[in-house]
């Protein structure tokens, strides 16, 4: 009995440490990347329907690399469109994504990866790409320059 106790705590730590912190309201994230003075990653994906932004979301946001640096150095937002019923969204959130994407995906492309300062102003973007996570945050962070 003690044996199991101590294996599921320790699953759950495991789990822990790899979860990210994505937002999904704009306020909130600038008022994050203020406080804590970092850039925003904004995502928009749909994630039920756009094989891309599986794979981006497998390869990259998934990644214990990305996420143990994302941690220390971007906020995440994420502008979520699925298409299935079963997935779909509240009106209050599905109004905010609408919002997001009227202002920073006019085009309506998917994946499309934004990065803003920690003010909501545009510094680069990029869609999805066969690299590893390392060049990936590279690339995130050569729209910081």
């Amino acid at each position: 009995m003690r044996r199991t106790i101590l294996i599921t705590l320790c699953i759950i730590s495991s789990l822990d440490l790899y979860s990210q912190n994505w937002q999904n309201d704009i306020n909130n994230a600038k008022e994050l990347a203020l406080k804590e003075d970092k850039p925003i990653v904004l995502v928009f994906q749909g994630s039920d329907w756009c094989a891309p932004c599986i794979k981006l979301e497998k390869e990259i946001w998934n990644s214990p690399e990305f996420i143990n640096y994302a941690a220390d150095h971007y906020i995440l937002l994420k502008a979520d469109f699925p298409k299935k019923k079963k997935n779909a969204l509240d009106t209050k959130q599905q109004e905010r994504n609408n919002k997001l994407a009227e202002t920073y995906n006019t085009n309506g492309y998917f994946p499309y990866i934004v990065v803003l300062d920690k003010n909501g102003k545009v510094l680069g973007s990029t869609g999805y790409q066969k690299i590893t996570p390392n060049e990936y945050i590279n690339l995130l962070n050569s729209f910081n320059n």
